[in-house]
C-alpha cells in the first residue's frame, strides 16, 4: 500500500499550481477504510491564502465526510525528502492519531521514509489538551 500512496502523490503533484515557488508538492492520504484522497500545493500571490498539498488532500476527505486516517505520503519538487509545513503537522493533530498515523515522505517511489505524527511533531498540541 505505501508504494500505491507514493505513486498517488506523484501523480497528484502534476496538478499543483506554483508559479511563484516553483515547487511543486503531492500528497495522497490513506483513510482507514481504504480510500486515497489526493492533494496538491495551490500558490495565491499574496502567499497567506497558499495552501499546501497535505491540507487540500485532508480538506477535501473531510468534506467528504472522512475522519480516519492511516497514511499520509507526500513528495516535493525538487527530488529532496519534503517534510509537512508547521501548519499541515498541526492540521494532522487535530484529525490523526497522535502514536499510529504514519506519514511517508518520499523522494521517488522507491526511496521513502516513515514516521509517526508523534516523531514529527513531538509534544504536539491537539483537542485533548484543551479539556485539562
Amino acid at each position: 500500500m505505501v508504494i500505491e500512496l507514493i505513486k498517488n502523490a506523484f501523480e497528484a503533484k502534476k496538478a499543483a499550481y506554483a508559479p511563484y515557488s516553483d515547487f511543486k508538492v503531492g500528497a495522497a492520504l490513506l483513510t482507514a477504510v481504504g480510500r486515497i484522497y489526493t492533494g496538491c500545493n495551490i500558490e495565491s500571490a499574496a502567499y497567506s491564502p497558499t495552501n499546501c498539498a497535505e491540507r487540500t488532500a485532508f480538506f477535501k476527505a473531510v468534506s467528504e465526510g472522512e475522519r480516519d486516517f492511516v497514511a499520509i505520503a507526500i513528495t516535493g519538487g525538487d527530488g529532496s525528502f519534503t517534510y509537512p509545513c508547521g501548519v499541515c503537522r498541526q492540521v494532522m493533530m487535530e484529525f490523526c492519531d497522535y502514536d499510529t498515523f504514519k506519514i511517508i515522505v518520499a523522494r521517488t517511489p522507491e526511496e521513502y521514509t516513515v514516521c509517526t505524527l508523534k516523531e514529527l511533531l513531538p509534544h504536539g498540541f491537539g483537542a485533548d489538551d484543551l479539556k485539562r
